[in-house]
């Protein structure tokens, strides 16, 4: 089990080998499988530099970890640097004095984090906007209320000042905003429903999100319509009360609907069906054409913070989304 600790300067990490629990693993290679973010460069280095203890002492990157095994970690924080204006292509969709709506493009990160310090929406919007919103202790994601992953594509609101960050803010809070996903998913859903299911990083792989028992993780609550029927296929439209991370694609998963083309999550193989023949080709040539998992935020409505008067915006679907699903109205009728 892994328990991650607040400290100002550094992460902090208790990390507990099960009774019982034959690893025949590294120490580093350990810490590494459970650590996001933590390159076993990074693990070694903090070994060496006295930064880990095993049960109370110091031991090196080669030692194999045991049954019981406590292992506490401290690894520095560096400074977060300052999010830089970039001149990159944003498809702004709408602007005015309190914000902007984006429309973004599958493969483009929101904001700079560790292994995106540039080449973001957010360092995009900085060289095209002259002011967004920005907290004293946030230096790296100025303008953003809410965020999509880096592979899903569509819409995106952007606060240029805090009156209307905080406006903003507070509707997703309330669960207010209206927020309408596409998705394609493996399989065959009922007309309708409802998943609900705590949503937090998997104890086995810390770098994926997973459903949880109660009383773990984050509640997340998915509604999703059906409309339109494949050969084992179904096009979704999806609505959101919660926003966690990751939290469409795990649920998908964990009903076994797994969203069409997404490689962490299961759908970049084929679920249902046949996988042989003219079948086995066509779904490679749409796998290799995506390259993504088949997700756009269609619809996003929430009341102006300005004019306090309900604005609503649409978004067309991406190519290679659309390319997917006409092919499989072409091919993969019900």
């Amino acid at each position: 089990m892994l328990v991650e600790r607040e400290n100002p300067n550094r992460t902090e990490y208790l990390l507990n080998v099960p009774e019982g629990q034959h690893t025949d693993v590294r120490l580093d290679k350990y810490i590494t499988s459970f650590v996001q973010n933590a390159s076993r460069n990074k693990v070694q280095k903090a070994i060496k530099d006295g930064h880990v203890l095993v049960n109370g002492k110091l031991e090196k990157s080669s030692y194999i970890m045991q049954p019981g095994d406590k292992i506490e970690i401290s690894l520095p924080k560096p400074p977060a640097p300052e999010a830089k204006p970039e001149d990159i292509p944003i498809n702004i969709v709408y602007e005015d004095d309190e914000l902007l709506v984006v429309n973004k493009e599958a493969g483009m990160v929101v904001h700079p984090a560790f292994g995106n310090w540039s080449g973001t929406m957010v360092n995009g919007l900085l060289y095209h906007a002259d002011t967004l919103s920005k907290d004293d202790e946030e230096t790296l994601r100025p303008g953003i209320v809410h965020r999509l992953d880096k592979d899903t594509s569509g819409l995106l609101v952007v606060a240029k000042n805090e009156v209307a960050h905080k406006k903003l803010a507070k509707q997703f809070a309330k669960k207010s905003v209206e927020r309408t996903y596409w998705a394609i998913v493996w399989g065959n859903p009922p007309d309708s429903g409802t998943i609900e299911g705590n949503v937090g990083r998997s104890p086995r792989d810390r770098k994926i999100m997973t459903v949880l028992k109660e009383k773990k993780g984050k509640s997340a609550v998915t509604h999703f319509e059906t409309i339109e029927r494949f050969d084992h296929l179904a096009l979704l439209k999806i609505n959101l009360e919660t926003g966690r991370t990751h939290q469409i694609r795990v649920h998908m998963q964990h009903e076994h609907f797994y969203v069409f083309g997404d490689p962490t999550y299961g759908g970049n193989s084929v679920r249902y069906g046949p996988n042989t023949g003219s079948r086995k080709a066509m779904f490679n040539n749409l796998f290799s054409k995506l390259e993504r998992q088949a997700l756009h935020a269609k619809t996003l409505g929430f009341i102006h913070p300005g004019s306090e008067e309900y604005v609503e915006f649409n978004s067309e679907l991406p190519e290679d989304f659309q390319f997917v699903l006409d092919t499989l109205r072409t091919n993969c009728k019900p």
